[in-house]
């Protein structure tokens, strides 16, 4: 009998949780790819690299999505048995909160430890790729991301480039570019067409102009130089592809865990938190979820979502404190999951008529 009903409460949440799961992964993603399609159109991302994107952006949802996903599994699959009046018969029967907490375990262990190593491993190694790609994009922008009739930033001097009509063979016609010197200088080129060209060096490129003009001066003054020229080469310097200092979410959690600065000690302290977190939720949802037998499915469902929003606000706001210096990072976002610990267990005790019991 114990078995039965165990399959039969496991059953319920896991179905529930793979839904929701899904619904809700597939309404971020679909937000997602109408910002992907927008990159793609910029010139930001490769065409070939849409869905790549998309996946990676995916693994990182995953990681707030799953336990979300399973806090909400609970609270609707039990409130479905609260009012079917089949929770009340199992309670009947001798069915405690361990009759329902050992079946939910066979889900919510392998789901803590899946947000685990998402957010200790796969979820930076995604975010380090996303960047990875965008920084590869910038890298290989060249004449094909310049659209005739448009002004296009290219290199990382930020110089500005505009072409009436780009030819089959990738020449740019009638080119005009303006881009910031030393000095305060600016220069300026007007030329008849151009075409950009590979150099030894793979960190820089040339964009050689031919049968045109260059305009160099300050500004404001009189002091221009003025050059008639057949063929002019301008190089640019190409954005490095690794950056300099990667931001605490795409770091390793090695880096994090050595690292003594506030910002890395913050992220190392939520990515442990996110699995913890899952089991906590999982936990106070099951106190959560209990409804009177004619009550709705969903009456609880405003409640859970009012305190899963306290919990990510709290953790977030902890979060911040520990990268201001606010708080002890002894203390650090720990104080939030004792917290939320405590406060399911005392629903629990005063749900099951615990502490009567305890002061007979």
């Amino acid at each position: 009998m114990t078995r039965i009903l165990d399959r039969y409460i496991f059953r319920e949440i896991a179905t529930t949780w793979l839904g929701v799961t899904m619904v809700l992964l597939l309404i971020l993603l679909t937000n997602q790819f109408a910002r992907v399609l927008g990159d793609v159109a910029k010139g930001k991302l490769p065409k070939d690299a849409a869905f790549e994107v998309i996946g990676l952006s995916a693994v990182q949802y995953l990681t707030i999505l799953v336990p979300i996903g399973l806090f909400l599994a609970i609270m609707l699959a039990l409130g479905r048995l609260y009012r079917d009046s089949e929770m009340p018969a199992m309670m009947a029967c001798r069915v405690g909160p361990a009759g329902i907490y050992r079946p939910m375990a066979w889900l919510m262990v392998p789901l803590a430890l899946s947000v685990a190593w998402l957010s200790i491993d796969l979820g930076p190694r995604a975010m380090a790729q996303i960047e990875r790609i965008g920084a590869e994009a910038r890298r290989e922008a060249d004449l094909a991301s310049i659209e005739p009739g448009k002004f296009t930033v290219i290199g990382s001097d930020r110089a500005v480039i505009y072409g009436s009509r780009i030819t089959p063979e990738g020449l740019i016609e009638k080119v005009f570019m303006q881009r910031m010197k030393e000095n305060g200088k600016v220069e300026v080129v007007i030329a008849e067409v151009g075409e950009m060209v590979e150099t030894d060096d793979p960190n820089v490129r040339f964009l050689v102009l031919r049968d045109g003009r260059r305009y160099e001066g300050v500004p404001g003054t009189t002091q221009f130089r003025v050059i008639e020229f057949a063929e002019h080469g301008v190089p640019y310097q190409l954005p490095s592809l690794k950056a300099a200092d990667p931001r605490p979410r795409a770091m390793t959690f090695t880096d994090l865990m050595r690292s003594d600065e506030l910002e890395h000690i913050a992220e190392f302290q939520w990515r442990l938190g996110v699995p913890l977190s899952t089991i906590i939720l999982a936990i106070l949802a099951v106190p959560l979820s209990r409804s009177r037998p004619r009550e709705g499915r969903y009456s609880r469902i405003a409640i859970g979502f009012l305190v899963f929003i306290i919990y990510l606000n709290m953790m977030s706001a902890a979060k911040a404190w520990i990268e201001q210096g606010s708080i002890s990072p002894t203390l650090g976002l720990w104080w939030v999951h004792g917290s939320m610990a405590l406060f399911a267990l005392g629903l629990l005790i005063v749900q099951n008529g615990w502490h009567k019991q305890a002061f007979r």
